[in-house]
C-alpha cells in the first residue's frame, strides 16, 4: 500500500513539474520512467535496509534477554510480577504466572520480548520485503505515465495524466480501508487532496524553473 501510494504521487508530482518546465511530452516520459526506476530502486534498498535493521536490533536484544535470564534472574521474575501486579492479578496468581513462564527460557525470552520491550518478531526475508517495496512502486507508478505514451501534446497528456491518477489514488484509498477499517469516501478523498497537492506542487515548481532559466525548456534539459 505504502509503495504503491508513494509510486503514484511521487510519479504524478514529477511529471506535472516535468510538463511545466519542459513542455515536450517525449522528454517527459523518458524523465518520468528514469524516475520511476529510480524510485523503485531506493524504496526498495531503503525497505531492505530497514527491514534488515529491524531484525538485527531483534537479534541483538533477544540476546541481551538471554543474557539477563542467565545472569540476573531474579531481577527478570521481578520484571514479569511487576507487568501482572499492574494488569490486577493478585500475588498467588502472579506466582503462578511466573513459574509458568520461567520453566522454559524461550517462552521466558518471548515474553519479556513482547512484553517488556514491546518487540514483535518478523519472519519475512528483507530482501523479499525490498522486492515487494520495488515492485509497488512501478505499479504505483505506471498511471502518471500512460497518457503520454498515446499523447503528443503534453498539457493534454498532463490532464489526462492527473485525471487517472487521481483515479487511482481514490481507488487505493478505498483499498486501504481493508485495513484501517475507515470510512472508504473519506479515506479515498484524503489520498486524492495528497496527490492533488504533490501534481500542484510540482507543476508550480516547473513553471517557476522554467520561467526562471527558459534556456531549460529550450533545451529539455
Amino acid at each position: 500500500m505504502f509503495g504503491v501510494n508513494d509510486g503514484l504521487v511521487s510519479t504524478m508530482g514529477f511529471v506535472a513539474g516535468a510538463t511545466g518546465a519542459l513542455m515536450q511530452g517525449h522528454l517527459v516520459l523518458l524523465a518520468g520512467i528514469a524516475s520511476v526506476v529510480a524510485g523503485a530502486l531506493a524504496m526498495g534498498l531503503g525497505a531492505y535496509l530497514a527491514s534488515k535493521s529491524q531484525r538485527e536490533f531483534f537479534e541483538s536484544e533477544k540476546a541481551r534477554e538471554h543474557r539477563e535470564i542467565e545472569e540476573v534472574p531474579e531481577d527478570e521474575r521481578k520484571e514479569i510480577r511487576d507487568i501482572f501486579a499492574q494488569m490486577g492479578f493478585v500475588p498467588d496468581e502472579v506466582e503462578m504466572i511466573v513459574r509458568r513462564i520461567t520453566s522454559n527460557k524461550d517462552l521466558w525470552v518471548r515474553f519479556m520480548m513482547r512484553e517488556e520491550l514491546g518487540i514483535l518478531e518478523e519472519n519475512v526475508n528483507p530482501i523479499t520485503i525490498g522486492w515487494l517495496m520495488s515492485i509497488a512502486f512501478v505499479v504505483g507508478g505506471i498511471p502518471p505515465l500512460l497518457p503520454y505514451m498515446f499523447m503528443q501534446q503534453p498539457l493534454a497528456a498532463l490532464k489526462m495524466a492527473v485525471v487517472v491518477s487521481l483515479v487511482a489514488l481514490f481507488l487505493v484509498g478505498v483499498a486501504k480501508t481493508a485495513l484501517t477499517q475507515q470510512p472508504w469516501l473519506k479515506s479515498g478523498l484524503e489520498v486524492v487532496f495528497l496527490g492533488s497537492l504533490a501534481a500542484g506542487i510540482g507543476f508550480g515548481i516547473g513553471k517557476a524553473v522554467s520561467w526562471l532559466w527558459p534556456e531549460v525548456g529550450a533545451v529539455g534539459l
